[in-house]
């Protein structure tokens, strides 16, 4: 069965798009071991992002680069699904399906496509509503060298809340960009 994924690079002040969802910090990152990127994306069936990411990744268009205008830089094939509460203004785009769902909704809509590969949330919101249903097995985060002082967080909650999670795996062919598997404790394991 499909697992479901979180995956993102995040600065290292916690922060996985400048304002306004900028993805232009991460031009002069550097570049990642040889089929990182293309491993990565022959995983993953289903992509479940946000609305606010692709009203900025249609606006900016013109200004991002290979690597940010697409998924996994245009090496991903697979199935698109955009939340939203406003599916009919996305009609017209036929490369993804708008939908206005639960979380747990879309992700039973993504398991039925995915078969064993993975379903992966590409939103810090939609990744904290999968968490707060325990829909979440993995997240797979790159931390960047850099600070941006300010975007989008990649977990913010109001009030705060705690999630721990574990290392799962080390990528040793990426050290300088920081690439780790997690998963999240679940509440029976954190009982002493």
């Amino acid at each position: 069965m499909a697992r479901v994924t979180w995956g993102f690079t995040a600065s290292l002040d916690g922060f996985i798009t400048g304002p306004n969802h900028d993805m232009s910090w991460m031009s002069g990152l550097g570049s990642l071991a040889d089929g990182t990127v293309e491993d990565l994306a022959s995983q993953v069936a289903v992509i479940i992002s946000g609305r606010r990411g692709y009203d900025a990744a249609k606006a900016q268009a013109a200004e991002r680069d290979e690597l940010t205008s697409e998924a996994y830089g245009g090496a991903w094939d697979g199935t698109e699904f955009i939340l939203t509460h406003r599916p009919e203004e996305l009609a017209e785009d036929t490369t993804i399906t708008a939908l206005n769902c639960s979380i747990a909704e879309v992700v039973d809509r993504a398991r039925a496509i995915a078969g064993d590969r993975d379903i992966q949330i590409i939103s810090a919101d939609i990744g904290r509503q999968a968490l707060e249903v325990d829909l979440i097995d993995e997240m797979q985060v790159f931390v960047a060298p850099i600070f941006l002082g300010e975007g989008t967080r990649v977990f913010d909650v109001p009030g705060g809340r705690r999630v721990y999670w574990e290392l799962a795996e080390e990528d040793d062919a990426n050290k300088g960009a920081w690439f780790r598997r997690f998963r999240p404790r679940r509440q029976q394991d954190l009982t002493p």
